[in-house]
Formats: C-alpha cells, structure tokens, sequence
C-alpha cells in the first residue's frame, strides 16, 4: 500500500510539472493578440488616422511584437533584421533575464502603437489591464519584470529605428498645388479637402527596393471632346455603372467604403461618420484567417506583421504613383461634362485617381494571406457589421481583394483601369513580400 501511494505521488508530481502554468494559457492565447490588435484598429479609427499613415500605426507596432517572438523562438521564426535590408539587429534579452516572450511580445506593441499614434497615452489603460491579467494569471514578479523590462527595451529600439522612415519630415513639405488644368486631379465635393499626404511616396519602404518599383502605364490622356475616347468611355462607364446600381453592388460599395472619415451634409448641418480604413479592414481579415487555421501565438502574430508590411510597402508604391499622375476623378468629368447634378455612390477621397489605394493594399495583403494561410481559403468577412453592414463572402483572399478593387468603380469614385491595374501592381507588391521574407522556419 506504502508502495503505491509513493508510486502514485511521483505520477502526480510529473503531471503537475508538466502542466503548463495557468498565466501561459492565458497569456499565450493568439485571441488575445487578435484582441490587440483590434484594440489599436479600434484608436486609430477613433482618431481620424488616414488610411497611408494607418498602415505606418500597424507595421511598426506588428514589426515589434514579432522580433519579441522571433527573439524568444529562433528555432522557428527568423528575425526581420537583414531580410528588412535597413533594420539593424534587435537587442536580445540578457541570459540572467527571465522573459515570458509572448507577454512581452502583446507589450512591446502596445507601447509602439502608442507611440505612432495620438492623442498620447491611448493604449495605457489596455496595457494596464494586460498587467492585471498577468499578475492575477499567477505570473511570478521575477518573470513579469524580466518581460515589460525586455518589451521595454524592443520598442524603444523599434521606435528609434522608425524615425528614420522620413514621416516626421513629410509632416512638415510643402502642400500640394491645385491647378485648374483638364485631366488634373481638383478637390471635390462636399469636403472639398487638401490632397492627403502629397509626400507619402517619399516614406522608406520596408521590402520594395524603391517606391517607383512596380508603376504601370499611365492612364488615358484626358479627351472629353471625342465620346469615343478611352478616356470619355471610361467616365460614362462609371456613370451608367452608378446609375443602374443593384442592390448586391450597393452592398459591395458600402462592404469596402472603408472611409476614415466621411463628411455627411444633410441641408445645412453635417456630421462626420468613421469606419476602419482599407489597412484596418485587412488587420479584421487577418483575424478571420488565423483564428480559423488555429495558429499557435507567434505563427499568428507573423502572419499579421508580414500582412503589415504589405499595406505598407503598398500604400508607399501607390501614392507615389498617385502624386506623379495626379490624374482626376471621375466625379469632376462627370458633373462638369455630362451631368452637374450627379454624385457618386459613396464619398470621392481627397487624393488622386491612379492608381485605386483599395486595388493595390488588398491584392498586396491577399498575396501574403494567400501564401501563410491558403488559396481557395473561403471565409465570410463580417468585421463591417458593427458599422450596420452585412458581411460578405468571398471564395478567396485574391477574390477579396478584386471584389474591393471594383466595389470602387460600383462607389463612382475611380475608373475601372485603375482598379484592374491596381490590383495587378498590389499582387506584385504582395508576391515580392512573399518572396523576400521568411519569417516562420518550415
């Protein structure tokens, strides 16, 4: 009886030792990075950021959380310094420094994402409850001081390496000139707002080797004189497309408005709406794809910054290629030329026409989702439901991507051409991220 008392405590010793902490199952819940990550989704909107300096928000405060995971797991994630050609090593944790890496990983972006956005201080009542959740997980002092201490550390680095993407200079270049001149891109109505971030092409990309890398032909010269013109079809395409919407293309429209902030003028009162930006909404479908795949924390938390630095680099490519065409809008060729009491579906962005930003952010994000996650990965997008919006489905991340691509000419706020050559200069985009970046060993 002796005997098997003594036997009976060594097994429960083992399968007490083995079993994992219960601050580890809390903490180590790739749920709570999608949470997180939401949370950051959830200030930038609150705040007004625009779609370009959005993407920058996510793609440090991700970078930071990985090279966290990547520094705790090298044998299964490989650190973006030297695959990222101007990112420096990331400090290590000293040996004597005991770190749970994937609470670490959760602060290190929340205090980068604090830091990127404003007003100040807007993630700190988060990370506080972060704290709590690991302090009543059980999490030994020792551990959880060795963990905000070398979170602490990754983000002042990351942050520091940040400044040099020349954003801080862009924040203070001269404005972009209107000129009165055919084909130009003018503001339009009813914000009739400045061009946003004129100098967002000179923002250091991540992967692309420049930001002229992947620009495709220039679109139709302006021609209204002869109807015949490419450029005259294209306009009266997106007017008889506007005017004959269905109710399944209203809902395509609205599914990926996306607009960060729309002014509603209703007589003489307006009121603004927001919804998450076009970066945002793929951070939302990000989430949908690795929590129905199951990924373990650091296979999730790498396949958000490699979506990231897609949005990224895609939005840099972009602008730059806007800001050298400065091509017009459908709504000024149409009102001025064929009809002066027409309006587009949805609200016409104060940037201009080509290429379409939506095109080329999702093609690049569904690249990289496609490559991590799967092709043919059907999935129902219902992130838009808490803007009153049905959700949508979609038999892939590349159908995704077409579907907010045309769902802008649907809006009558680009022309198709630059939706069909949008979404191949993203794909290209996403495939090079792809091809250059191994984050997770196989």
């Amino acid at each position: 009886m002796r005997s098997f008392l003594f036997c009976l405590a060594g097994v429960l010793f083992l399968f007490t030792s083995c079993k994992k902490p219960y601050y580890e199952k809390v903490l180590h819940d790739p749920e709570l990075y999608r949470i997180t990550v939401k949370k950051l989704n959830d200030i930038v909107l609150e705040n007004n950021f625009p779609p370009v300096t959005a993407s920058r928000n996510y793609v440090y405060a991700n970078i930071a959380a990985y090279e966290v995971i990547a520094s705790g797991d090298p044998e299964h994630f490989r650190s973006l310094a030297g695959q990222i050609k101007h990112l420096p090593a990331v400090p290590k944790a000293s040996k004597d420094t005991a770190v749970d890496y994937q609470f670490a990983s959760l602060l290190a972006f929340c205090t980068v994402g604090n830091a990127v956005t404003f007003p100040e201080g807007s993630m700190d009542q988060y990370v506080d409850e972060l704290k709590k959740k690991a302090k009543d997980a059980g999490m030994p002092s020792v551990l959880f001081e060795g963990s905000v201490n070398y979170a602490d550390k990754v983000a002042k680095f990351i942050l520091k390496w940040s400044k040099g993407d020349h954003y801080a200079q862009t924040r203070s270049a001269s404005k972009y000139t209107v000129k009165q001149q055919d084909g130009r891109w003018i503001p339009t109505p009813p914000m009739y707002a400045q061009a946003l971030e004129a100098h967002w092409g000179e923002i250091r990309p991540m992967v692309l080797d420049s930001t002229a890398q992947f620009i495709p032909p220039d679109p139709p010269a302006f021609n209204v004189k002869d109807h015949n013109s490419p450029f005259y079809k294209q306009a009266l395409e997106v007017k008889q497309m506007v005017d004959s919407l269905t109710k399944e293309e209203k809902h395509q429209a609205d599914f990926w408005d996306d607009n960060a902030f729309k002014l509603n003028v209703v007589g003489h009162a307006s009121f603004a709406t927001k919804k998450f930006s076009p970066g945002g909404h793929w951070m939302n479908i990000t989430a949908i794809g690795t929590r129905s795949k199951k990924f373990d924390f650091g296979t999730t938390v790498s396949v958000y910054t490699e979506t990231a630095i897609a949005l990224f680099d895609g939005f840099i490519n972009c602008w730059y290629l806007k800001y050298r065409s400065n091509y017009v809008r459908p709504e000024t060729i149409i009102t001025k030329y064929m009809d002066a009491e027409w309006r587009p579906y949805i609200q016409t962005p104060p940037f201009p026409e080509y290429s379409s930003g939506h095109a080329v952010i999702s093609a690049a994000a569904a690249e990289v989702l496609t490559n991590r996650i799967g092709d043919n990965f059907a999935y129902t997008d219902s992130s838009e439901m808490e803007f009153g919006i049905d959700p949508l489905s979609f038999k892939s991340f590349r159908a995704a991507a077409k579907s907010a691509g045309m769902s802008r000419v649907m809006g009558g706020i680009h022309f198709k051409n630059a939706c069909i050559v949008g979404n191949k200069q993203g794909a290209e985009i996403g495939q090079l991220v792809v091809k250059k970046l191994q984050l997770k060993i196989k």
